[in-house]
């Protein structure tokens, strides 16, 4: 099947909203010749750590951990036994990345937010001659930082948990923080934000108008700052500072990661730059050994449509004619990111697509074999290892790369919801059990079994 045709079949399964895995033929390829150096990654974690002082100052939740913004690495055979039924004939282990409980963001996009705003503050307070290189940064965090600080405005456009993150950690700095969110995002998270002093401007369109929006009205403003979710490095390096910790805690739980010990991680992805700086931190770490999968919405596979089309140029969901319409707001984005799309191009393994159905149930499987409860968005990548152990593609994934899947290690990253109020958390739950009761039993509709496989020739 040639390379045109196989694509048409590809656009046939996502116009239909099928489920698919699709598998990147161009893994391993060298990266663009203007890929960002990974000697960024270490000034990301440098800036991070020094910063942890100032972080634990600025918010109460982050004393336990010094500052430092880190999640567990939380065991979860009981969720492998109860989706896949495999018992002691599996020996591969599974693990949840929990994100979703970050301290004061409450999501993966602390990591990213907060280290750009930090960015900002240290080079404005360096230039301003607030501070010297060699400060204590709890320095900025002064009246007299703040008096400066207030005459910049911080803006992004969001459709929730950025928008969370950016606007705490600018209003906690003392910054003009303004948060330009979509129609998608929920009313909660705007309500949070208010609170937290940080002005919300609602956009009736959705996430890309949003950015859109907010970009143009940044421009137009003097000492503005825009935090761009499709374009910047600085959120994305501070996103590939997690490798490192995450190697750690595979370390320290007694997980190899080698050629005889790959290591598969399954990412949510939105607009790409979060799921993007970690496949590129673990790349850089790992190498041929990760394996990194992305997670999006049947509605909303922005990432998958940009790759898999090999185009040059902006590729959207609307193109091929799909709505962007999905319960899972992190993730409701139309176009990849024009900074990450070229990288993923030869590090990531592949992608595969999710109903919001699935999400639900995803949602409740967790919540029954783990006790954690999560927002849709972050439930994504559960479904991940019963993709590539259990469908034609991903076993033929394994076969190419000759994987010991006894020996795997799968991480399923789970990016947000411990912010999400109790009565929202609620009414997923009730309606993930609305959806068992119809008959979508759980154990089989949020693993491999409901899913329709594209032909083999969608992943060569």
């Amino acid at each position: 099947m040639s390379a045109s045709t196989s694509f048409q079949a590809l656009l046939a399964e996502l116009q239909a909203k099928t489920p698919v895995l699709w598998l990147n033929d161009r893994l391993g390829q060298p990266l663009p010749s203007d890929a960002p150096s990974t000697d960024l990654i270490a000034d990301a974690q440098t800036r991070m750590t020094r910063c942890a002082p100032l972080l634990a100052e600025l918010f109460p939740e982050l004393n336990a951990t010094g500052g430092n913004i880190e999640s567990a690495l939380m065991p979860a055979d009981a969720l492998k036994v109860a989706l896949s039924g495999k018992g002691a004939s599996d020996t591969s282990a599974w693990f949840i990345k929990r994100d979703d409980s970050l301290p004061v963001a409450g999501s993966i996009k602390a990591r990213g937010g907060f280290h750009e705003v930090l960015a900002l503050a240290e080079q404005i307070a360096l230039t301003r001659g607030l501070i010297s290189p060699d400060d204590d940064r709890r320095r900025l965090n002064t009246p007299a930082a703040r008096e400066v600080f207030a005459q910049y405005t911080v803006a992004v456009g969001s459709t929730g948990n950025l928008g969370l993150s950016i606007g705490v950690m600018a209003a906690a700095l003392g910054f003009d923080a303004v948060v330009h969110m979509s129609c998608d995002a929920k009313a909660w998270k705007k309500d949070r934000l208010r609170k937290r002093g940080v002005r919300v401007v609602e956009h009736a369109g959705d996430y890309a108008e949003a950015v859109a929006a907010g970009r143009a009205q940044a421009r137009a403003l003097p000492h503005s700052h825009f935090v761009d979710d499709e374009r910047s490095a600085l959120l994305f390096f501070g996103y590939a500072a997690s490798a490192r910790h995450l190697a750690a805690q595979l370390k320290d739980a007694g997980r190899q990661v080698d050629a005889q010990h790959p290591l598969f991680v399954y990412l949510p992805c939105g607009v790409g730059g979060a799921p993007g700086g970690i496949t590129y931190g673990l790349k850089a770490l790992f190498g041929a050994h990760v394996h990194c999968v992305f997670a999006e919405p049947v509605a909303s596979p922005c990432m998958l449509v940009q790759l898999a089309s090999r185009s040059d140029s902006p590729v959207s969901v609307y193109d091929i004619g799909l709505d962007n319409k999905t319960e899972a707001d992190g993730l409701a984005v139309g176009e990849a990111s024009h900074l990450v799309a070229p990288l993923m191009a030869s590090q990531l393994s592949g992608v595969f697509t999710v109903s919001d159905e699935t999400l639900f149930l995803n949602l409740r499987a967790l919540k029954s074999s783990l006790g954690v409860r999560v927002e849709p968005s972050a439930a994504a990548g559960i479904g991940g290892p019963q993709w590539i152990t259990d469908s034609p593609q991903g076993r033929a994934y394994v076969q190419q790369h000759a994987l010991d899947m006894n020996q795997a290690t799968h991480v399923i990253w789970s990016t947000g919801g411990s912010l999400v109020p109790p009565e929202a958390l609620k009414a997923f739950h009730d309606h993930a059990d609305e959806l068992a009761r119809r008959g979508e039993s759980a154990l089989q509709t949020s693993g491999f079994h409901e899913l329709t496989y594209p032909p083999r020739e969608l992943g060569s």
